[in-house]
């Protein structure tokens, strides 16, 4: 017997489909039926070969994190892919440590937690934990219409934010921005930080409390006046730029406090934690993000679109059609 399964052969170069033998469960792992596994920009990172992780071992099955069943049960694993030696999640069934699975709720639907995944545990977890978002605040989420952006508009009012201002650049990511329920959209087309701060500070209702920013560069410096004494930034990218012109002028003058946010520091409890409250948000309908449906043999040109940003949402592979 064999299965099907995307397979990068050599780093920088797309992935194949080929047939390979199925996994055997180590010591501790159990064997998930993947039902969905979603294409991330990790994914493409690993595959890259210049990754801080170094060159990977090939050839090796890309998908950092999956949807499943075991046991019955709709479960979320994530892996090691391209991080590590060892296969991910775009397959069609794939080893994975028992300790490492996520229960999800009843009704949670594949694809969308797949989509979701570990883009909107970071929104949550920088607006909630890290953020200490707190009901009837102003919240101004940067690069908005990318996965985490998209989520991070639709928790903030989930989590009680009165006003949500989205900023994004192009017109599709805008777009989404809308669709996602945010008040008021702005426009990121320049690197000029007094343009940007007018830009955001006209579409916002009075000083802002709080930022969620993926992008860094000039778009935080700009948010960051636009914040209240000692309002809170929370960095969790540098999709913009690796250094941000924030003048100590407004650091200072407002007390601000800018943090930073990374997925890794979670504890496992708390990924879990919020993984099952964003699975049972997209069950009842209060949660979904721009994604398509890519079936095993359509994964090359799909990862073609998210590679050099011509996709509309995230890809989502769907390992047995």
């Amino acid at each position: 017997m064999t299965i099907r399964a995307a397979e990068i052969a050599e780093p920088g170069r797309p992935p194949r489909v080929a047939d390979r033998e199925p996994p055997r469960p180590g010591e501790g792992e159990v064997l998930v039926e993947v039902r969905a596994a979603p294409l991330t920009p990790l994914d493409l990172l690993c595959a890259s070969g210049t990754s801080y992780f170094g060159r990977p071992r090939t050839p090796y099955v890309p998908g950092v994190q999956g949807v499943g069943l075991h046991a019955g049960r709709t479960v979320w694993f994530p892996t090691s892919a391209g991080m590590a030696p060892g296969d991910g999640s775009m397959t069609q069934f794939a080893a994975v440590p028992e300790e490492a699975l996520v229960e999800l709720p009843p009704g949670a639907d594949p694809v969308a937690v797949a989509a979701l995944g570990l883009s909107a545990v970071a929104a949550h977890m920088a607006l909630t934990w890290r953020g200490e978002l707190a009901p009837g605040e102003q919240v101004v989420v940067l690069g908005a219409g990318g996965t985490v952006g998209q989520a991070a508009v639709q928790l903030a009012r989930a989590a009680g934010a009165r006003r949500v201002v989205a900023a994004a650049r192009s017109a599709a990511a805008r777009e989404r921005v809308r669709d996602a329920g945010a008040d008021a959209v702005v426009v990121l087309d320049t690197d000029d930080v007094g343009e940007l701060a007018a830009r955001i500070a006209s579409a916002a209702d009075g000083p802002v409390d709080l930022v969620i920013d993926p992008l860094f560069g000039p778009p935080a410096a700009a948010a960051a006046r636009t914040l209240r004494g000692g309002g809170r930034l929370v960095n969790l990218g540098s999709s913009a730029a690796e250094t941000c012109p924030l003048d100590s002028g407004t650091l200072r003058s407002r007390s601000l406090r800018v943090l930073g946010y990374t997925n890794n520091e979670l504890t496992p409890a708390q990924r879990a934690a919020s993984l099952v409250e964003i699975a049972r948000r997209s069950a009842e309908g209060g949660l979904t993000v721009a994604h398509e449906r890519v079936p095993l043999d359509d994964l090359p040109a799909a990862w073609h679109r998210q590679a050099t940003g011509t996709a509309n949402g995230r890809a989502v592979l769907l390992p047995h059609g």
